[in-house]
């Protein structure tokens, strides 16, 4: 029996919802899974433009909305020309994250299933990972003004089959997912799918065992400071550290490389993305936008006296982020 996950009920039931679309397998189950359920919620769908039944699905979409009385937006997507995974992702996150602002969204609901969570565990894999990496789809997670909820993480792809078929809803397939130069595709057509037909049950404990694991990992700091994109932690041990900035980063919407996770082993100084400056302090992690600014000698003297580092200075000159309150959370 198909069912969203119970721990994101209590959320799902009393915030403003929007359901990342695609018309395909699993946002479509997900799609009539929260109308049975009777959550409220909108829907955003980006058009790819890349197959000729895009417009079909576009309109399903709209069909959809019409018929539940839901709010649909559309954004077309840019002929990508390289990096297509990358660029695809970029830009779709960007339209939710406008969209979740503008229109006061408090969730941005995605399909994603056991499947795509064995795959994320595989990449990671090969790439070279601790625990913490590893697991990077998490039923609920904090991004930087949202909350982002995945309801049917823990369901097969086989499962949502069944139940869109039992009742007979419509959706539709996206045959470029079948396209191994893509590299999830290779890891699906290649991998999971043949392990999760044969070890679903036992796919599923090792998951829920290894996220009990991950929360232990993760534990021995505390947020002291947050304000707009500035956050400053403490840890007890910076054996976590890396672990704790990626988490804090994916918040921000910023996914750390493998070779950035490396060099975080080996400095406590540094910019990565172009975007993000960390910094690390005796047992405090500063974390904010990379900024480059004519700060007064005042200031500055200020931001020294309370060890406050060089790289994160410039973002609370440019933010006038008052250091009385970091000083006071100290």
């Amino acid at each position: 029996m198909l069912t969203l996950d119970e721990s994101t009920l209590d959320t799902l039931n009393c915030s403003k919802n929007l359901l990342a679309f695609s018309a395909g397998v699993d946002s479509s189950a997900l799609f009539f899974l929260l109308i049975q359920n009777h959550i409220k919620f909108d829907i955003a769908l980006v058009n790819y433009n890349l197959r000729t039944q895009s417009q079909e699905e576009e309109r399903y979409a709209k069909e959809l909305a019409k018929k539940y009385n839901l709010k649909v937006y559309i954004a077309e997507a840019p002929n990508f020309q390289n990096n297509f995974e990358k660029n695809a992702r970029d830009f779709r996150y960007d339209f939710f994250d406008t969209l979740m602002e503008i229109e006061s969204y408090t969730n941005l609901l995605t399909a994603h299933q056991l499947e795509d969570q064995l795959e994320w565990l595989l990449m990671r894999l090969c790439k070279g990972a601790g625990t913490t990496e590893l697991l990077g789809l998490e039923t609920i997670s904090q991004r930087k003004k949202y909350t982002l909820i995945r309801p049917i993480l823990h369901h097969a792809k086989d499962e949502l089959l069944n139940y869109l078929h039992k009742h007979n809803y419509h959706y539709f397939v996206d045959q470029s997912n079948r396209d191994e130069k893509y590299e999830r595709n290779w890891f699906r057509k290649n991998i999971s799918e043949k392990l999760i037909q044969k070890y679903q049950s036992g796919i599923e404990k090792s998951f829920k065992y290894l996220k009990e694991d991950k929360e232990t990992l993760m534990g021995g700091y505390k947020e002291l400071f947050y304000k707009q994109e500035l956050y400053i932690l403490e840890v007890e041990n910076h054996k976590n550290s890396t672990r704790i900035i990626d988490k804090y980063l994916k918040k921000l919407g910023y996914l750390l490389s493998s070779a950035q996770r490396s060099e975080l082993e080996n400095t406590h100084s540094l910019v990565v993305g172009g975007y993000w400056a960390i910094e690390i302090v005796e047992k405090k992690i500063f974390i904010a936008p990379y900024r480059k600014e004519t700060m007064s000698k005042e200031f500055k003297e200020r931001c020294r006296i309370l060890k406050i580092p060089s790289k994160i200075r410039p973002y609370l000159y440019e933010k006038k982020i008052d250091i009385k309150e970091i000083e006071v959370s100290f």
